[in-house]
């Protein structure tokens, strides 16, 4: 792709906090954008508050910024899309462009997550429904409540070709955005998707109200974890001391907004599963994400015991110390075993 391909035009697919927050962005730099939602009352609803009263309240969506549920042909004029739907809903979602985008279009996958039916990545679904087309990925430890206030924040954009990478890293940096580029996309996306498993994790510690030194070993023997299937299936080693590994496990293990670390919380602190997906507003990833982990680490013979106690707590109502007693009590070894 030509380092000079021309980008005016963005549309966003998903009006969630981090589309939102990417679209208000992307405005700021002077693109015209399109941010499109799947639900057209509450479309209707964002067009009336100019504000996302549901997922990133308190910040107006500038008259700019255009807000549609239609899919157009008006949306063909556009010079790339971001796609920033949730895993679970994004084949269904990009099915509905199938005739809209053509296959030059670049797309940037800004989604973390592994669909549990086909154990596709985002960008791998992108490419199975739309066909072969241009795909970057726009990852790391960004929560959209800090970055759509300007704190500064840093990502990675990722890409089999080094040029669309370093399109994407210079429509989206700021100076308050850094954007990083990394050829590894395996390793960018995997560690992107995993760490919201270990975020649950970190959670329940904190509703079992377990102190530091829980959390750091949480966070380092999930690396761990993460890296072994990850370098399993093609990822660097290297990929996953980074921001889309450690810095992105850090972040959701310990932030107030990460939905998957107060999910595990209030698993921690005895609600049930079910209960706590159906208060919350926005899709936790890591929960499915578990499920499509536990599966992964099966068919590349992958030894994950932190997942593979999370995912007893969700869905076989495992106790959550129980669970603890059983990764405190596995046979001793030594920490550079296996890559660590």
């Amino acid at each position: 792709m030509d380092l000079k391909y021309a980008v005016k035009k963005i549309v966003v697919l998903g009006n969630g906090s981090w589309g939102t927050t990417l679209a208000i962005l992307l405005y700021k730099k002077g693109y015209e954008v399109t941010l499109w939602g799947a639900n057209a009352s509450y479309v209707d609803c964002l067009k009336e508050k100019r504000e996302n009263i549901k997922f990133l309240k308190g910040v107006p969506i500038p008259s700019g910024i255009s807000l549609t549920s239609d899919i157009s042909p008006v949306l063909k004029d556009n010079h790339l899309v971001v796609s920033a739907t949730p895993t679970p809903y994004l084949r269904a979602v990009l099915t509905k462009f199938l005739n809209i985008f053509s296959h030059e279009i670049p797309m940037v996958s800004v989604t973390k997550g592994i669909e549990n039916d086909t154990l596709m990545t985002p960008s791998e679904i992108i490419t199975d429904v739309l066909g072969k087309r241009p795909v970057s990925l726009l990852l790391g430890p960004s929560h959209a409540e800090e970055v759509v206030r300007g704190l500064p924040t840093t990502v990675v954009a990722s890409s089999k070709d080094d040029t669309l990478a370093r399109i994407v890293q210079g429509v989206f940096t700021t100076d308050r955005f850094r954007v990083y580029t990394n050829p590894d996309v395996i390793g960018v996306e995997l560690g992107a998707a995993m760490k919201n498993v270990i975020a649950i994790a970190a959670g329940i510690c904190d509703g079992l109200k377990f102190g530091d030194n829980s959390k750091a070993a949480l966070i380092s023997r999930g690396l761990a974890e993460i890296s072994r299937l990850g370098i399993a299936m093609g990822a660097q080693k290297s990929t996953f001391s980074g921001l889309t590994g450690l810095g992105d496990l850090i972040t959701t293990c310990i932030s107030p907004y990460g939905r998957n670390r107060r999910v595990g919380e209030q698993i921690g602190k005895g609600k049930k599963l079910q209960e706590i997906l159906d208060a919350m507003e926005q899709i936790a990833e890591g929960v499915w994400t578990t499920k499509s982990v536990m599966a992964l680490s099966r068919k590349f013979s992958v030894e994950m015991p932190i997942t593979k106690e999370i995912y007893a707590v969700l869905f076989l109502n495992k106790n959550p110390l129980e669970a603890v007693s059983h990764l405190m009590m596995r046979a001793p070894r030594s920490e550079m075993e296996d890559l660590i």
